[in-house]
């Protein structure tokens, strides 16, 4: 804000004269100025439309609009809001997020399917008035976690025109995500890099055949709290998606130390790998996996909090793997002190988290006993 000769406040966009903007009109190419307005964001370019009749055409070319973010800017739009974006946007639009726009419904939505054919990238996280819908044949990334009006017709749709699909967010959907639904997807988009069923606890060992079988580049997995599924279908996914990245298995509460042991032989990009409330592994499948093929060079998260058969000896396991940074231990009771800092001695730089409860003694014989508090000790 500045203040002119008389004291009066003007905001930047006043201070321009009808004169100043035309000199800038003439001296500058009109490639150069959509240049020029190709950097601003959604807020910058809707102040500039309101300058003149010559920049509201060049802040709203289509050309400036190819990825939009309408979180930060305004989340209680409406449905006739997006059906003006995609007028205006058409082909150019390639990257959409509404997401946590409550208000946008499948009318809008099919408007814009209808007018943003090219779009490649669409959030729709937290939009729970959408349903089913379809349309977009360069689709390659699709969020419609907590959507929980999708339904296994609004899955084949999908799968109808989207089959260039590479990333999958369904978090959430935890009654409407079902084998059925997924496995559709599975032989439908060969080319599914990415998926989160996190949460989708309907699901079972065949979803996992059906990415083995359909999906071979497979880089991310999140299937937290997906308890049905068991090593039989981890089995048949590390033997045939070999470049794995990611998973999140946390709360897969069936898996053995099988399922670490077809890892550590098929995975070698392994990188990130969650374990946590996986009960029934053991210090036999953490020392496959630091044997394994990722170990070395490539692994560098894993979270074990909550497994109670993890000892010291897993951490002796682990020090071979030099790329480790991060590892998750709290509430694992028969880790200690000693055994982290032996650890640190040959992984120096590792964060290690962990918890240690106070030994609480036993109650003495002549009067009540002690209260001791609880705390958490992050090493």
């Amino acid at each position: 804000m500045r203040r002119d000769v008389n004291g009066v406040t003007k905001s930047r966009f006043e201070m321009f004269s009808n004169s100043d903007e035309a000199v800038i009109n003439k001296k500058l190419p009109k490639e150069l100025l959509l240049r020029i307005f190709s950097f601003l964001d959604v807020v910058t370019l809707c102040r500039c439309a309101q300058v003149s009749r010559a920049w509201n055409v060049l802040a709203l070319d289509g050309s400036n609009w190819q990825r939009i973010d309408l979180f930060d800017f305004q989340r209680d739009i409406e449905g006739r809001v997006v059906e003006n974006i995609s007028k205006r946007c058409g082909g150019f639009l390639r990257k959409l997020s509404l997401r946590g726009c409550l208000g946008v419904g499948d009318n809008a939505l099919r408007t814009f399917a209808q007018n943003c054919r090219n779009i490649e990238v669409l959030n729709l996280n937290g939009c729970t008035k959408t349903t089913d819908a379809e349309g977009c044949p360069l689709l390659e990334q699709l969020n419609i976690s907590w959507c929980d009006q999708v339904t296994k017709d609004g899955i084949q749709a999908l799968v109808r025109g989207c089959g260039g699909l590479k990333a999958l967010f369904l978090k959430g959907c935890t009654q409407q995500i079902t084998d059925e639904g997924l496995i559709t997807i599975c032989r439908g988009c060969h080319k599914l890099q990415s998926l989160c069923a996190s949460g989708c606890s309907n699901i079972t060992d065949a979803i996992l055949n059906a990415l083995g079988q359909n999906c071979p580049r497979l880089r991310i997995l999140e299937v937290a709290r997906c308890s049905q599924l068991t090593d039989v279908g981890f089995t048949t996914l590390a033997r045939n998606c070999h470049e794995l990245e990611k998973m999140d298995l946390e709360e897969c509460v069936q898996i053995t130390d099988s399922t670490l042991i077809q890892l550590s032989i098929h995975c070698p990009r392994l990188q990130v790998l969650s374990l946590s409330h996986c009960e029934l592994i053991t210090d036999d499948g953490i020392r496959h996996l630091g044997n394994g093929a990722c170990a070395h060079d490539q692994l560098e998260v894993i979270e074990l909090d909550n497994c109670p058969l993890i000892t010291d000896a897993s951490l002796e396991h682990l020090k071979s793997c030099h790329s480790l940074e991060r590892i998750e231990l709290y509430d694992c009771q028969q880790i200690t002190r000693a055994g982290i800092k032996r650890l640190r001695t040959h992984l120096p730089n590792i964060k290690v988290h962990a918890y240690f409860a106070p030994v609480t003694p036993p109650p003495s014989v002549g009067g009540s006993r002690q209260r001791f508090c609880r705390c958490c000790i992050i090493l």
